[in-house]
């Protein structure tokens, strides 16, 4: 066995060896213990204690509803440097969540602020790279979910016009109203990065886009992305001379 297969094979046990404690739920049944995503048959193993003894009870992806695992520690506090505009400094935390919580319900959410941090720094390769590590794990992540703004946001910054525009349509026709309602914010920023501030333009970001939002997502579901919605109509705004709309919307997003 060469070095390079070696090293390739302590890369994939290291990649398995995180196990979180949680729940993980069937239709049938709700196992709780250590569990561990498994990459190379797509399964999960949760750890359970069968009397005096550890017994590792094994679930297939497709069978599994949900997982209730507890928050990363520092997960918040990394959620809030970013939005504040100080996501430098959260991106080691971010980075050991995603490393640490493969499939385990927190990976595609700090992969989001992960991403978007990179983002914010003008690293659309590395935000593009964290979210297909994830995205290989899980393809749906590519537009449904947590993760998938960030990820269209770096196709859209590295110019991959068609895989976007393909993901968008996804999104839109998932039958996820969150999913639905990002696919329309993020149809309002293609149309702005094109626009160069023309007015007809960014009143199409507007009605096509994200005033939508505003207007036909207003379940608690869709919160984010609402709100999300506001502060960028708002921007379309105060580029039309339209400050008062802007500031009205801002206050709507903040009282969110």
């Amino acid at each position: 066995m060469n070095k390079l297969t070696i090293m390739s094979l302590a890369a994939l046990a290291a990649a398995e060896v995180f196990a979180v404690q949680g729940t993980l739920n069937t239709e049938t049944e709700s196992l709780t213990g250590d569990i561990k995503w498994r990459a190379r048959d797509k399964q999960y193993v949760v750890s359970v204690k069968k009397g005096q003894t550890m017994v590792d009870m094994e679930r297939k992806k497709d069978d599994v509803v949900s997982l209730d695992i507890p928050k990363p520690q520092g997960f918040d506090k990394a959620v809030q440097m970013v939005e504040s505009g100080s996501g430098a400094a959260a991106i080691a935390i971010l980075q050991k969540i995603v490393d640490e919580y493969v499939m385990l319900q927190w990976d595609k959410p700090a992969g989001r602020y992960l991403a978007m941090a990179q983002l914010a720094a003008g690293h659309a390769q590395k935000a593009y790279d964290i979210c297909t590590k994830i995205i290989a794990s899980d393809k749906e992540a590519a537009y449904s979910g947590d993760l998938a703004a960030a990820y269209w946001q770096s196709l859209l910054k590295l110019g991959k016009n068609d895989q976007l525009e393909s993901l968008l349509k996804k999104a839109a026709t998932s039958g996820d109203r969150t999913a639905s309602a990002a696919a329309l914010v993020m149809r309002g920023d293609v149309i702005v990065a094109k626009s160069n501030d023309a007015p007809d333009a960014l009143k199409d970001a507007l009605r096509d886009g994200y005033l939508r939002v505003v207007l036909m997502y207003q379940d608690e579901a869709c919160k984010r992305e609402r709100g999300e919605a506001m502060l960028k109509a708002a921007q379309c705004f105060d580029k039309l001379g339209q400050s008062a709309r802007a500031e009205a919307l801002r206050a709507q997003a903040k009282a969110l």
